[in-house]
């Protein structure tokens, strides 16, 4: 009985020593892994900590871009903050969060991409900016240049389309048609003159004006008063005559009596249209 006892007892205490081995390697493992998911959390926060860093260095000059930057920052800092909270012993927690920072590491290379490729475009928009810029203010000092000259052009057009006169004479009528220079015989002034020719004159109907001063240099018209434009000012005129005029040069001869006896003296005749002045000369009444 004692002998058998001595063996249950020894036989207690092989296996208490091996239970103790057992507990003693356990727990020697036991420290291992959770030294080694220490490490591994510390490796994880410190990744995490690189990646916002990243990811606040990341800018742009697109708002949406940029919206969309600020949320994946957002997505950073609160994955940070579950690892710092989680225990190193939760490896399954661990694990999921290496995966959300490979996927979020993942995600912003596609955005440094996005920026990379609109910070080309901008700068090649920049430089297409400069070059319209610059070709939109060659092309404004062409046409400044082009519209000066064009102007200059219609001017000298405008000027050289101007209907001109020549060789206005002036003659005393008599009753009978005939021309005199007696004052007592004049019943009328007949003026002549020729409208010159002008290739790119307007053609069609071209209305004639004589003013005549009689010796006193008052103006003589009719009872009633007739004015007309020329060079945007209003004046009155003695007589008139409309000529078709196409271009050729055509002569055009104006009468005028105002129904009262020719005095003697110097009458003058000035010829007008509507562009201006085309004549002027003088008849002496005796």
């Amino acid at each position: 009985m004692e002998k058998n006892l001595k063996i249950l007892i020894g036989v207690l205490s092989g296996v208490a020593l091996i239970l103790a081995g057992v507990l003693i390697y356990i727990w020697i493992d036991r420290n291992s892994m959770i030294d080694d998911l220490t490490v591994e959390k510390e490796t994880l926060t410190t990744e995490m900590i690189q990646l916002q860093q990243e990811y606040s260095n990341l800018s742009s000059t697109n708002d949406t871009l940029n919206a969309e930057l600020q949320v994946e920052r957002e997505k950073v800092e609160q994955l940070l903050e579950r690892v710092k909270k989680t225990e190193a012993t939760n490896r399954a927690k661990l694990r999921q969060y290496e995966k959300e920072l490979g996927t979020l590491r993942s995600i912003m290379r596609g955005y440094i991409k996005q920026i990379d490729s609109l910070n080309t475009l901008n700068t090649n928009l920049r430089k297409e900016t400069a070059q319209a810029r610059s070709e939109a203010r060659a092309s404004r000092e062409k046409y400044e240049n082009l519209k000066s000259t064009t102007e200059e052009y219609a001017k000298q057009v405008e000027k050289g389309s101007v209907i001109k006169g020549r060789g206005l004479t002036v003659v005393g009528v008599t009753e009978a048609g005939k021309e005199t220079n007696r004052s007592s015989r004049v019943v009328k002034l007949k003026a002549c003159m020729n409208l010159v020719e002008n290739s790119i004159a307007k053609r069609g109907p071209k209305t004639v004006y004589i003013r005549v001063k009689g010796p006193d240099g008052i103006l003589m018209t009719s009872d009633q008063q007739l004015i007309f434009t020329v060079d945007g000012e209003q004046m009155i005129y003695s007589a008139s005559r409309e000529v078709d005029y196409q271009g050729n040069e055509v002569e055009v001869c104006i009468y005028f009596s105002d129904g009262e006896k020719f005095r003697k003296g110097v009458y003058t005749v000035d010829a007008y249209t509507s562009d201006g002045k085309i004549g002027s000369s003088d008849v002496l009444l005796k």
